[in-house]
């Protein structure tokens, strides 16, 4: 009798365990509960594969065509305007118009735009100029169909499992962050540009199938149409909420102020380990999916504001401790400590996102959504250079990373409603909560 309770203790040692890791893992909650939100992941996982193969094939042709640095940097700068312009209309756009119909028309534009860098590859001569203009072009399409995917999760997945699909969504980018970077560059080294035109191309046409079979998804009838009354409505309603305020605020600061992609190539000379570039570049995204692979624990956090200053306080603190080592295995391991707060960030402010803004409204918010995580790099790539040339490249990441703590601790001061977010109390989320649980999903 006695001996009972040894002969239960390893099943019980087991069970804590596999309970343990249940518990990290991330929750497959709206993959098993929505076949919309699975045809929709796997198609952006299709598709971002198929976009890293060209994001990696355009400057280098663009070198080989040019054999300019200032040639291969004003690709960014043609992608900003296409990007602020029709980030705003976009979302006035997924308000609107049928999200379905608007993610497969983009979709379709983007599969055109690869056949014309396809095309120009063939040439016996390619042409500069329409590098240039499918940038443009697709930075446009981007800003178009964002707004549209991103209005389109709150509604084929269940309230209670929002957390959980964002940071789901967030595993799907971060594989193709991770993968797709690798992948692109064998494919351009060893099968030509041609090649990676063409896979990205095939991409868009699988992604393009899967999206015919979502359910239709028209506009809700409170939607105003596209006009900028309509976007200066969607502007007011973020300026009144000022937890959703803080969280844009917050993103912008820590991407201005200690995004340091810049500057890496010079890191790794200073470092005198030119062959870790690659690997910093590869950091950021693999602490991102680290975060993923384990991010069953986010959905029990319900004080997400918080969380969203938190970790980007800490990626900031990252960004000091990067740029204040000497030796190059300590710079990775706080740049992949850094993709990881990043990640904790991104997930926190799609939940709130998610959670709280109205139905009718969520494609304009969603627009600005864009604006604050895809402007922010690019303004942080400006300052890393301009911080690099002024002090010089170390200053630039760890100064950037002192600014970002810095400017993070104010705007949470400043904020209170963010820091005392919480999402069983705020009215906007119940308000949602209660309207989703009356039409029964």
């Amino acid at each position: 009798m006695t001996e009972q309770p040894e002969q239960t203790k390893p099943d019980a040692d087991t069970g804590s365990r596999a309970s343990w890791l249940r518990a990290l893992l991330p929750d497959l909650a709206p993959w098993r509960t929505s076949a919309d939100f699975r045809r929709l992941w796997v198609a952006g996982l299709v598709t971002s594969f198929g976009s890293f193969l060209t994001f990696v094939a355009l400057p280098v042709q663009m070198k080989e065509l040019t054999g300019s640095a200032v040639a291969v940097g004003a690709i960014g700068a043609v992608e900003l305007l296409p990007l602020i312009v029709f980030g705003l209309y976009g979302g006035a756009l997924a308000d609107a118009l049928d999200k379905r119909k608007l993610i497969l028309w983009t979709e379709a534009g983007q599969g055109l735009l690869s056949a014309v860098l396809l095309v120009n590859a063939l040439l016996p001569d390619p042409v500069v100029w329409p590098l240039y203009a499918v940038a443009a072009f697709s930075s446009a399409l981007v800003a178009v169909q964002r707004p549209a995917l991103d209005a389109l999760t709150p509604r084929i997945v269940r309230h209670e499992h929002l957390p959980a699909a964002a940071a789901l969504n967030s595993l799907r980018w971060t594989v193709g962050g991770v993968a797709g970077p690798a992948v692109a560059g064998l494919v351009v080294a060893y099968a030509g540009l041609g090649w990676a035109y063409a896979a990205d191309l095939a991409t868009f046409v699988v992604s393009a199938v899967l999206a015919v079979g979502l359910a239709a998804s028209p506009a809700a009838h409170e939607a105003a149409k596209p006009s900028l009354r309509s976007i200066a409505e969607g502007a007011r309603y973020a300026w009144s909420r000022k937890e959703l305020l803080g969280t844009y605020a917050i993103d912008l600061a820590a991407m201005f102020f200690a995004f340091p992609l810049a500057v890496l190539p010079f890191l790794a000379d200073e470092l005198d380990a030119e062959w870790s570039l690659g690997l910093m570049y590869a950091a950021l995204p693999a602490g991102s999916l680290l975060v993923s692979l384990t991010s069953g624990w986010t959905s029990r956090i319900r004080r997400h504001g918080r969380m969203v200053v938190l970790a980007a306080a800490f990626w900031g603190l990252a960004m000091v401790a990067a740029g204040a080592v000497h030796d190059v295995w300590l710079v990775l391991l706080f740049l992949t400590l850094g993709g990881c707060f990043d990640m904790v960030s991104g997930i926190f402010r799609a939940a709130m996102w998610n959670q709280t803004i109205p139905d009718e409204l969520r494609g304009r918010l969603a627009g600005i959504e864009l604006l604050s995580y895809s402007v922010g790099p690019q303004l942080g790539q400006v300052r890393a250079g301009g911080m690099a040339a002024w002090l010089n490249v170390r200053a630039s990441v760890w100064a950037g990373g002192v600014l970002c703590v810095a400017a993070v601790g104010a705007l949470a001061l400043c904020l209170p409603k963010l820091m005392t977010y919480d999402v069983r109390t705020n009215e906007d989320a119940v308000r949602m909560r209660e309207s989703r649980e009356s039409q029964g999903s």
